[in-house]
């Protein structure tokens, strides 16, 4: 489990901005289940999906996430893995392969093992009409099924983002770029 408590140049949890987030998140929580619940609605709440706004620079990092409260997808699961693993749960990232309307792209969420669960399933993506997800353990709400000839949900949670992701996040200048152009590769499925 120590490599989804890790720290690292994406999930960068030691930022003293992050940290300091993650511990005002926790503050009298009840316990791991309620500290997770928080973090889980303030990325989902707090951070604007970058689609949804039309707007924003293209962030990567858990504190470029933080510092302009914009991200597509995959910023913002950086973004809520560093804030549980800062509150010392194990945190992963997660990923759907969807059809788009050029072909196919990537869809960023995560996964938080919870005491008594194991590992559960969260999309902070952001709610909007036709998207409405939540925190509800054992019941696992995305904000999309993989249902599609083409598309597929990944079993695997990841300690680190795909290599794709990151290049593509790192290869662009402006999130108008980015979105012409989404990461995208072939999941395992089961």
């Amino acid at each position: 489990m120590n490599d989804y408590l890790a720290t690292t140049d994406i999930i960068d949890w030691q930022h003293p901005e992050v940290a300091a987030l993650s511990a005002a998140l926790a503050k009298g929580a009840t316990g791991p289940v309620e500290t997770a619940r928080r973090c889980f609605t303030w990325v989902r709440d707090e951070v604007r999906h970058t689609l949804d706004i039309q707007a924003g620079p293209l962030t990567c990092t858990a504190s470029e996430v933080l510092r302009h409260r914009v991200g597509f997808c995959y910023a913002k699961s950086h973004l809520l893995a560093a804030l549980l693993r800062a509150n010392g749960l194990p945190a992963g990232l997660c990923y759907q392969r969807l059809a788009h309307e050029s072909g196919f792209c990537l869809h960023g969420f995560n996964a938080v093992h919870l005491p008594g669960l194991g590992w559960y399933r969260i999309d902070a993506r952001g709610n909007k009409p036709g998207i409405d997800t939540v925190f509800e353990p054992p019941s696992v709400r995305l904000a999309y099924a993989a249902t599609a000839p083409g598309e597929a949900t990944d079993p695997t949670v990841y300690a680190h983002p795909l290599p794709v992701v990151v290049a593509k996040l790192r290869a662009y200048a402006d999130w108008q770029s980015f979105a012409a152009d989404l990461p995208d590769q072939t999941l395992a499925t089961v």
